[in-house]
Order: C-alpha cells, then sequence, then structure tokens
C-alpha cells in the first residue's frame, strides 16, 4: 500500500477543524456514503474533566470512546440506519462496524475534541489529535494479536475482520492519512496527493468488497481507483471550503501550470485561469472514475447495487461541477438526487 509523500511537511498556521453540512444518505448513495463521498461529520464533543492534550492512554481512550458516543448519535440524524436495512441482513453489522470505525478516525482527526480548551492553540490541538490517533492505533492492534480492543467501535470491528477475514492494512492506512491530515496542508505533485487518497479513501472500498464477500486483486484495483477518484471529486468541489480552513488539495505544480495563486483561489469567483485548472481536474477524476467503474460488471445483487450507487454519485457530482461552468468558488457544486438515481439505473445494467 502507498505510503505518505515524504515531502517535507507544511505546519497549518492555525487549527485545522473542518465545518460539516448536513446531510441525508438515502440508499443508493450508502456506498458513497461509507466511502467517504459525503464526509459530513457534525460531532458536538461534551466537555470530560482535564485537557485532551495531556491524557495518559487509558484517559485518550475515554476521550476516543466519548467521540465514538458522538458518532453513534449523529448517525440517526443522517438516516444512516435506515439506508443499511434495506441491505441484506448479513451486511448490515459488518459495514456499520466499518461506518463507526472510519467515522470515529476521522472524527479524532477533524472534530471538536472533548476536554480540549476553546484557547489551546494549534500546536497543542495537533498534539492530542495525534496522540488519541497512536492510542486508537494501539487498541485496534488488539483486534490482530487476539486481545480486547477497550473501544466499543473496535470490539464490533474485531467480530467484522474475524468474520470476513479483512487485513489489518486498510484501517492502518485509514489511521495514517488521518496523522498526515494534522501536519500536510498543501500537496506538492499529483502522486502526492493520490498516495494520500490511498491512504483515506481506497481503505473504505477495500474493506467492503470484503464484507461482501468480493474481495479479488483486479476488483480491489479497480475499487481503488474509483475511490481515488471520488476522493478527488471531493476535493474539487470543496476548493473554496478547504482554503477557508487551510488547505489546499490542488497540486502545486498543476497551480503553477495554470498560473492560478493561493490568492485567485480566495476569490469569490474563478478567473478563466481557475476555470481551466478545474476543468483539467475534474476530466482527470472523471477518467479515473471510468476507470474503475468496470467493478460493477463483476458483481451481482446487493453488491452491484451499492457499488453502482458508489459510482453514480461521483458520476453526478461531476456533472454538477460541469454544469456549474467549473466555478467552484462561486458556490460548492452539489449533485442532484435525480441524476444519481438515472446514473445509478445506468450504471446497474451496463455494469460501468
Amino acid at each position: 500500500m502507498p505510503r505518505p509523500a515524504t515531502s517535507a511537511p507544511t505546519f497549518p498556521d492555525s487549527s485545522v477543524i473542518l465545518p460539516r453540512r448536513t446531510c441525508q444518505v438515502t440508499t443508493p448513495s450508502l456506498f458513497a456514503f461509507i466511502s467517504r463521498l459525503c464526509p459530513n461529520r457534525q460531532v458536538a464533543g461534551g466537555a470530560v474533566g482535564g485537557r485532551a492534550g495531556n491524557r495518559g492512554p487509558q484517559e485518550s481512550i475515554a476521550v476516543a470512546a466519548e467521540v465514538s458516543l458522538a458518532v453513534a448519535a449523529k448517525a440517526a440524524g443522517e438516516n444512516f440506519p435506515v439506508a443499511l436495512r434495506a441491505l441484506p441482513s448479513r451486511y448490515r453489522a459488518n459495514l456499520t462496524a466499518l461506518y463507526g470505525f472510519a467515522r470515529l478516525t476521522d472524527d479524532i482527526g477533524d472534530e471538536p475534541l472533548p476536554g480540549m480548551p476553546a484557547d489551546g492553540s494549534p500546536e497543542t490541538i495537533r498534539a492530542a489529535r495525534l496522540r488519541l490517533l497512536d492510542d486508537m492505533q494501539t487498541d485496534a492492534d488488539q483486534i490482530y494479536t487476539q486481545g480486547t480492543p477497550e473501544l466499543p467501535a473496535l470490539r464490533a470491528l474485531q467480530k467484522t475482520v474475524t468474520e470476513c477475514r479483512i487485513p489489518r492494512q486498510p484501517f492502518d492506512d485509514l489511521i495514517q492519512a488521518n496523522r498526515q491530515d494534522q501536519l500536510v496542508t498543501r500537496y506538492e505533485t499529483y502522486d502526492d496527493l493520490a498516495r494520500y487518497c490511498a491512504l483515506s479513501a481506497n481503505p473504505v472500498g477495500q474493506v467492503v468488497l470484503y464484507i461482501v464477500g468480493a474481495a479479488s486483486p483486479e476488483r480491489l484495483r479497480l475499487s481503488d481507483s474509483i475511490c481515488t477518484a471520488l476522493q478527488l471529486i471531493e476535493h474539487w468541489q470543496d476548493v473554496a471550503e478547504d482554503l477557508g480552513n487551510g488547505r489546499i488539495y490542488l497540486p502545486a505544480e498543476d497551480l503553477a501550470a495554470y498560473h492560478v495563486t493561493e490568492a485567485d483561489l480566495a476569490q469569490r469567483s474563478a478567473s478563466q485561469d481557475v476555470i481551466k485548472l478545474m476543468t483539467f481536474e475534474t476530466q482527470r477524476a472523471r477518467s479515473l472514475l471510468d476507470e474503475g467503474a468496470p467493478l460493477i460488471g463483476t458483481l451481482s445483487g446487493a453488491a452491484r447495487l451499492a457499488i453502482s450507487g458508489y459510482v453514480a454519485g461521483g458520476r453526478a457530482a461531476l456533472t454538477a461541477i460541469t454544469s456549474g461552468g467549473y466555478d467552484v468558488l462561486r458556490r460548492t457544486p452539489k449533485p442532484g438526487k435525480a441524476q444519481t438515481i438515472k446514473n445509478m439505473a445506468s450504471g446497474y445494467v451496463r455494469g460501468r
């Protein structure tokens, strides 16, 4: 599995806590939701005694457990359990376990931490997040050493791992992606960004294939292509929002090639150079998504339906970007429900 870029990390000048939008998840978009196409986490963590940045291992686990409870509470508001009921029962518990792990890991990396003082410095917050992720890694290790994890979310995941024979690398990669999020806010090259996507997005698709009993080297390769594409599409939708939070996912080499500066990305609407850049990046993501789409045709039943929805959501988002004239600064391009359903039906029938 590719590891993070080895170039020197760029440290943010301010706290990297991303605001999230409310998202209702429908059955067609379930797989896309699990795979982080809609990472709309809004965890309201309550305060606990002490400070998150100065906790020992047991106290860190307690903070993670509190974040985990908030994740579970928010799941109901996002209609995730409703969507799960539409899938065969043999998939529900395992997909829920994956959801719990992925969201918990992301929320530790992104959301306000219980017990963290409101005036905590970016360095303090960053150190607290890294410590929590390290302790979560230690707890996750118990899954593969015949131990018993302390976090309920990881105990549920342990059952899934055993039943579906899932290797540990995808889970290690998801944790590593969130470590990288604490340190890296710019990517020099597309290859650097693709390596990040291999950590932050691809593992979720890999685990889903194991859960539905469809993992094979070729399917995993196709899934990686789709997941990377979806991660890129999400970044291209959120250029303005990410910049407001101190992040730029557009590779520096592409910015230079199209004569786009960070100041250009801070404008209320896109210049012609920005539009040309986003046209290029959108086509790159589309090609990657199309490359992986034949995965649909190798599957049947619920797995085929789920991945059809997964690809359909990405295609609908690409349509939204294109329909907006590639001006992702004026407003966030949002995929239409009708377009998503149309794409899903087409993909299911054509098998791509």
